[in-house]
């Protein structure tokens, strides 16, 4: 059984078909071309999506709790991981403190 291929073909503008284009193009007020500063300025969309990368990037890791210290946590709705992250902070920064 044969393969149809579902690609479009696509044909190229000859270079005068190119040029009127490009001519057409230009004579629109409304469709001027970019200057080189807005060129740079330009950001790919990729780069635009998803949350902001933040500055104090948090690691992953895989970690075993007992169950009870999840259950507490999850119990306490929406963002218990942060919240989990709070408490280990505090702890760190009280353990850290010079006795």
């Amino acid at each position: 059984m044969s393969k149809i291929s579902k690609r479009v073909a696509v044909v190229m503008p000859t270079v005068a078909e190119n040029k009127r284009i490009t001519a057409a193009a230009k004579a629109d007020p409304d469709a001027q071309p970019l200057s080189a500063k807005q060129l740079k300025a330009m950001v790919p969309i990729r780069a635009l999506r998803g949350r902001p990368k933040s500055a104090a990037a948090k690691q992953l890791v895989s970690v075993r709790y007992s169950p009870e210290v999840l259950a507490y946590f999850k119990a306490t709705g929406e963002g218990w991981q942060t919240r989990m992250d709070g408490v280990l902070r505090q702890y760190v920064i009280r353990r850290s403190r010079p006795v």
